[in-house]
């Protein structure tokens, strides 16, 4: 009789059995939804107000990293993470949460915050150098969004990386003319001057260098002279449909070994910029600079400036034309002659407006 009531027993507990492993798993199941919810709603105005940065250090271990989080409020529960660092483990064993500077919210889930952290997707700075730029404009702006100090930049542009880049060309006083103007990203760990020039280099290499490649059987100029001509022919163009243009104006005037006779060298060597109203002076033109290219025949010794892709091309590529001169009229475009007496009359007629228009009315 003992024995029966034995049994029955163990069948009354087999016949619950699947009833507690469902409530436990319904329950585990709530507890893992809860746990791995945002702890702001995406929906919630103050998500973003409420993103944080954490800095994971080298070698931090995961368990420190989720109570780092919770501990920041940017998850709802440690147990949780460790759950998810376990699973992230199995599906990859050769990885591993990476360490740099996040930017988390408590509005994405716990486990979008872990895969974010093991992928490594760091914070990143994002910076802009306009097209026509000199390196002084560069360390200039660098120093005003607070990466580094303008003479750091500077100093790192005029050290010439042969060994990484061997297609700098050599004697290189610095870097003027090879840094890429473009919209960059970079992780905010670390963000130095050399790193900055490494991208800004690469770049180069990456969209400027091939049209060389590819059109260098075209032109007789050197890397160096071509990417020189670019920075000048960047400087005085203003509309894109001139740029041609312009640079077979200053290809006739090299052919002709006539100066090139270009207000930007002059600027670039004096470091000064003319405007409508402040023009360069005779005294200005005629000061004696390496760069004065009214006073010195052929390029100047270096770039003036980074040039983009439409001026590089240009320069690769220049208009066939009759044209010596140019005269820029201060709207952005230019009158353009073949005789040094139609490049005076226009040089006049332009002055003779520019004064007319600054006249005070009576």
């Amino acid at each position: 009789m003992k024995a029966v009531s034995s049994i029955s027993k163990w069948l009354f507990y087999l016949a619950l059995l699947p009833a507690v492993l469902l409530i436990g798993a319904w329950q585990g199941w709530e507890w893992w939804s809860w746990a791995q919810s945002p702890v702001i709603s995406p929906s919630s105005s103050a998500g973003e107000d409420k993103a944080v940065q954490i800095q994971i250090p080298p070698g931090t271990a995961a368990q420190k990293i989720g109570k780092d989080l919770e501990a920041a409020g940017v998850i709802r529960s440690y147990q949780a993470w460790k759950l998810w660092t376990y699973w992230l483990r199995f599906q990859d064993n050769q990885g591993g949460f990476k360490a740099g500077t996040y930017k988390l919210s408590p509005t994405q889930p716990l486990t979008a915050i872990a895969d974010k952290i093991w992928a490594g997707e760091v914070m990143q700075v994002s910076f802009t150098i306009p097209e026509g730029w000199s390196l002084q404009q560069m360390a200039t702006y660098f120093e005003s969004l607070g990466y580094f100090k303008a003479q750091d930049f500077l100093n790192a542009a005029s050290q010439i990386p042969k060994d990484k880049y061997p297609w700098l060309p050599d004697n290189l006083p610095h870097l003027e003319g090879f840094l890429y103007p473009d919209t960059y990203q970079l992780p905010s760990d670390g963000m130095s001057a050399p790193q900055v020039i490494q991208q800004m280099l690469s770049r180069f290499e990456q969209v400027a260098l091939p049209l060389y490649e590819q059109g260098k059987n075209q032109t007789k100029l050197s890397l160096f002279q071509w990417v020189t001509l670019a920075s000048i022919v960047e400087k005085e163009a203003v509309i894109p449909t001139e740029r041609p243009r312009i640079a077979g104006v200053f290809t006739s005037r090299l052919q002709k070994g006539m100066r090139l006779e270009t207000d930007p060298t002059v600027e670039y060597g004096l470091g000064i910029r003319q405007t409508m109203n402040q023009p360069l002076t005779f005294a200005q033109v005629k000061t004696p600079s390496p760069y004065n290219t009214y006073l010195n025949p052929g390029l100047p010794p270096t770039p003036i400036a980074s040039p983009g892709v439409e001026s590089l091309k240009a320069a690769l590529y220049p208009e066939k034309t009759d044209y010596l001169f140019f005269v820029a009229r201060y709207d952005g475009s230019h009158v353009f002659s073949k005789t040094l007496a139609e490049h005076e009359a226009a040089t006049a007629a332009i002055r003779k407006q520019i004064n007319s228009q600054q006249k005070p009315a009576s």
